[in-house]
């Protein structure tokens, strides 16, 4: 199927979703603008009622009619198109990197809408970042799962390839897994989980070593996995022997919390309350992010915009050694940065697995933790220093 008139077909989608969006906000604000809200403070509903709720009915109509007529001359054009074939096999990094950010934001919508836009879960092999000198081996693999609204394709675009160097240097072969970011990490880890188990099967001869590498939010949907896998009595946990977690938010990040309190700000006043709408137009990926939720009782049955931290306490997964990599902006340990903001997303005790509450706290030894200083979120992507400490781990723990 022809890439680009999928692309538009599912940009065309959501520009009729957003209309229609729009209009709901805009209608909710009639409605509390009215005298009998402003003057007489009633609570009041969200529709409009007589002329005025007519106009807004209709706009609704026209909206979901145009968008549904293009859309279907979209389909049927991308139909005929896929009878021919593509000559272009490459990917376009700045297209996958929008698309990773629109999923990212609204991947949860983007699904459920059956959108053409939303990313399907599959593990890429990227032949071409390795080098010709080097001989991996097909027995020992390394996975690599990107954060919120990234892509596979970051792992290469940074100064250090750590697939590329862990080929040349240990013989992993390196695959990376590209997913939808914004559904529930509960949801990608047990996926994720499956196709470990998939890839395992189809196999002749067993894995040697299976290592597993997750930045941000790819941490999280790798522990996730591994809960999944283990109730599900995979084979490839007992083939998982090592784990590394670079600024991942094991116990959220502060960005997300701040985000529920705007919720909480904006919904409390009744003249703007319609605006709280737009902080949670943000998809299920990001509000996990708020404590970091893994499994599904995290959020089933729950309003996922509520500030408490209602998770089921997941220790660090069995049999699998764990490596915490971490980073701050500051010079030294101990700084103002260091304490708040951390690598500038991720707050070194969250990267750590640090918890005030001893049930939640994840133990990872102090021989297996790494901090990276005067480095950011997007460093740890591709720091030299940080791919010769995962070497030395792989090399001697």
């Amino acid at each position: 199927m022809n890439a680009s008139l999928e692309n538009l077909r599912g940009v065309s989608r959501l520009s009729t979703d957003a209309v229609i969006g729009v209009v709901d906000l805009v209608e909710a604000l009639h409605r509390r603008l009215s005298p009998a809200q402003v003057l007489l403070g009633q609570a009041g509903e969200e529709r409009t009622h007589g002329i005025a709720a007519l106009v807004y009915k209709s706009i609704r109509g026209i909206s979901r009619l145009s968008g549904g007529a293009l859309d279907a001359a979209l389909g049927a054009a991308s139909g005929l198109l896929a009878l021919i074939p593509d000559a272009a096999t490459t990917r376009s990094p700045l297209q996958e990197a929008a698309r990773a950010v629109l999923n990212g934001v609204l991947g949860d919508h983007l699904a459920d809408s059956a959108n053409p836009l939303a990313i399907t879960m599959r593990l890429h092999v990227h032949a071409g970042n390795i080098p010709s000198s080097s001989r991996p081996s097909d027995d020992k693999l390394a996975v690599f799962v990107h954060g919120l609204s990234l892509n596979d394709l970051h792992w290469q675009a940074q100064d250090c390839d750590y697939g590329a160097a862990l080929a040349r240097d240990l013989g992993y072969t390196p695959l990376y897994l590209h997913y939808n970011s914004g559904l529930h990490i509960s949801v990608n880890g047990r996926e994720f989980a499956d196709q470990l188990e998939s890839l395992v099967q189809v196999r002749r001869t067993p894995l040697k070593e299976l290592v597993l590498i997750g930045h941000s939010m790819g941490g999280l949907v790798i522990r996730s996995a591994c809960e999944y896998g283990a109730q599900a009595h995979h084979s490839w946990r007992r083939q998982a022997g090592k784990a590394f977690f670079l600024g991942t938010p094991h116990h959220g990040a502060p960005l997300e919390r701040s985000g529920a309190w705007i919720d909480a700000l904006l919904g409390g006043n009744p003249l703007i309350a319609p605006f709280a709408r737009l902080g949670k137009i943000r998809s299920a990926g990001i509000t996990d992010l708020r404590h970091g939720n893994l499994v599904d009782a995290d959020w089933q049955g729950r309003d996922r915009f509520a500030r408490a931290d209602t998770r089921v306490a997941t220790p660090l997964p069995d049999g699998i050694v764990c490596h915490a990599v971490a980073a701050t902006t500051g010079a030294r340990a101990g700084s103002l940065a260091d304490r708040l903001l951390g690598d500038g997303l991720v707050p070194l005790a969250s990267a750590l697995g640090r918890h005030a509450d001893a049930q939640r706290a994840l133990r990872f030894p102090s021989s297996r933790q790494w901090i990276g200083y005067r480095m950011n979120h997007i460093d740890l992507l591709g720091r030299v220093e940080v791919y010769e400490r995962i070497r030395r781990w792989l090399e001697h723990s």
